[in-house]
């Protein structure tokens, strides 16, 4: 089998990923000649050539793509030698200075993600939709992280119920009704906001994610700012499962979930950290003509990252010759199928595979190994598919109907990883993904505990040091207690001075014989 070799980075590239000797049939493979990998060259007025990748003396005839593009056949091995420049990582891995300084806890991992003024920003929107209604209603910040520690708790426990059934007796969690009554949890996610409806009209104009913008904009912020990515970058989509009404939700018949709202990811292979997202909205009115839509997007995503010397792994949506010829200029290389149907390949990667005989069985491949390209490119590909199978598991999903809070349950199911990923860096901590969300929501729910444990922080009337008057006594018979419902079978002679109802003696003030009610 020979390799094949596009554009701007060291290895090759090829539409198919073979895991035998034999591939079906029916797949398309590209099928340079025996020995040789395609190597892309571009003329320029003087005739001479620019190689994309590193040059070779003994290269073969050339080939044209549609586009123009020049293709040079180079046998294979010849480009073996010292590593190339956009190969070489400048800069170390791991949580910022920023990130390690401020991590000293699973609370502190988390809020380097979700920081305290986008809390307050969600908090103020709550209580503003909540007020334009006409009640007055308040939410804390503490109470606002007890929320978020319920939806955590719910998702690692993946309880395939209704979020309110978790309160019963029967099916519920102590935890849940420890930390805050149904009928207030019911209230926050009832008047839950991301954004001023004053100013919503506005904004939706240019806008369609206008809804949640701030949120998502603050989080992928703060998620660049706590953590540098290694060498290997997968950029890829993830589809959020909703069916929430919204002017972007997309249809995939190839997808698990076949509605929801699309994403473009850039994810770090070792740690399978997100690093940037944007979401996908449609057509985009900004992009440049002639520019396709995966160069864009996989531009914009590496912006942070790029002049590094890192490597990028893409599916054949995104791998262009002109998309590596932009990443090799900002010293960053490239790997990724093609899609057969580009214009800037040769007729020669665009050869269907050979048949193979019914009447031949193959027993040995004498210790054959695939190319090398597609070893690295299995192994770099998964970033953010395993992101998003890891987000699925312990997921803060729940039902709604509106597509804001869908959105909001996959920042909060993202900065659980990003945390994770943090804290166990900073402190060297090794602690399991789902134990550390438990511990996660413990630490979030404490201070709002802390609070309710308290006293209520109430003006008490000093009491007046009043004469002592006997207690009057009634001639009658003794009659029940009537200051309390629970003081049953307490009968009693005494009298309220200030009521004339009976009182016992739990619910009397030893001065003047007045009830807690008259004090």
């Amino acid at each position: 089998m020979s390799d094949f070799e596009v554009e701007s980075d060291s290895g090759e590239n090829t539409d198919s990923e073979p895991d035998t000797a034999l591939p079906p049939p029916a797949k398309r493979r590209l099928t340079p000649p025996s020995g040789t990998a395609l190597t892309a060259v571009r003329r320029q007025d003087v005739g001479d050539q620019v190689w994309i990748g590193a040059p070779a003396p003994e290269s073969g005839p050339e080939e044209m793509g549609k586009d123009g593009s020049v293709w040079l056949s180079v046998p294979l091995g010849t480009g073996r030698g010292r590593r190339p420049s956009q190969n070489i990582l400048r800069e170390i891995a791991g949580p910022t200075a920023f990130a390690r300084h401020g991590i000293h806890d699973l609370e502190s991992a988390f809020l380097c993600l979700m920081d305290p003024l986008l809390l307050q920003h969600i908090r103020d929107c709550t209580v503003a939709e909540a007020r334009r209604s006409g009640i007055q209603w308040d939410l804390s910040i503490p109470e606002l992280k007890a929320f978020i520690a319920l939806l955590y708790v719910r998702g690692s426990f993946n309880k395939n119920l209704e979020m309110e059934s978790l309160w019963s007796d029967e099916w519920g969690l102590p935890f849940f009704r420890s930390t805050m009554p149904r009928r207030r949890y019911r209230q926050i996610m009832r008047f839950l906001r991301f954004d001023r409806r004053e100013e919503r009209q506005a904004r939706l104009a240019s806008d369609k994610f206008a809804l949640i913008t701030d949120v998502w904009r603050d989080f992928v912020t703060n998620s660049i700012r706590c953590y540098r990515p290694g060498e290997n970058v997968t950029v890829d989509e993830q589809l959020y499962p909703t069916k929430a009404r919204c002017r972007f939700t997309q249809y995939m018949a190839n997808k698990p979930d076949k509605f929801g709202i699309k994403f473009w990811m850039a994810a770090d292979v070792d740690s399978k950290y997100f690093l940037n997202g944007i979401p996908y909205l449609g057509k985009d009115a900004a992009r440049p003509a002639g520019q396709r839509l995966g160069e864009r997007v996989v531009l914009n995503l590496m912006e942070p990252f790029m002049d590094k010397g890192r490597n990028v792994t893409t599916d054949n949506f995104f791998t262009s010759l002109s998309l590596a010829k932009c990443l090799l200029a900002r010293n960053t290389s490239l790997v990724g199928t093609m899609n057969a149907a580009r214009r800037e390949l040769p007729p020669s990667a665009k050869q269907r595979a050979e048949l193979h005989s019914t009447k031949t069985v193959l027993t040995g491949t004498e210790g054959k190994r695939k190319p090398e390209t597609i070893t690295f490119y299995n192994t770099t590909k998964v970033g953010v598919d395993s992101l998003d199978q890891m987000a699925r598991l312990y997921s803060t999903k729940g039902a709604t109907r509106r597509w804001p809070v869908a959105v909001f349950c996959n920042i909060l199911d993202l900065a659980a990883i990003n945390a994770w990923v943090l804290y166990r860096q900073c402190t060297g901590a090794n602690i399991a993904r789902r134990a550390f969300i438990l511990e996660l929501a413990k630490e979030l729910r404490r201070e709002h505990m802390l609070a309710k444990a308290a006293p209520p922080a109430t003006v008490q009337r000093p009491l007046l040091p009043l004469p002592y008057v006997p207690h009057p006594q009634v001639p009658e018979r003794r009659r029940q207690c009537q200051i309390n419902a629970h003081c049953k079978q307490n009968k009693t002679t005494v009298v309220c001075s200030g009521c004339k109802r009976p009182v016992c003696g739990k619910c009397v003030v030893q001065l003047e014989p007045r009830c807690l009610k008259c004090v």
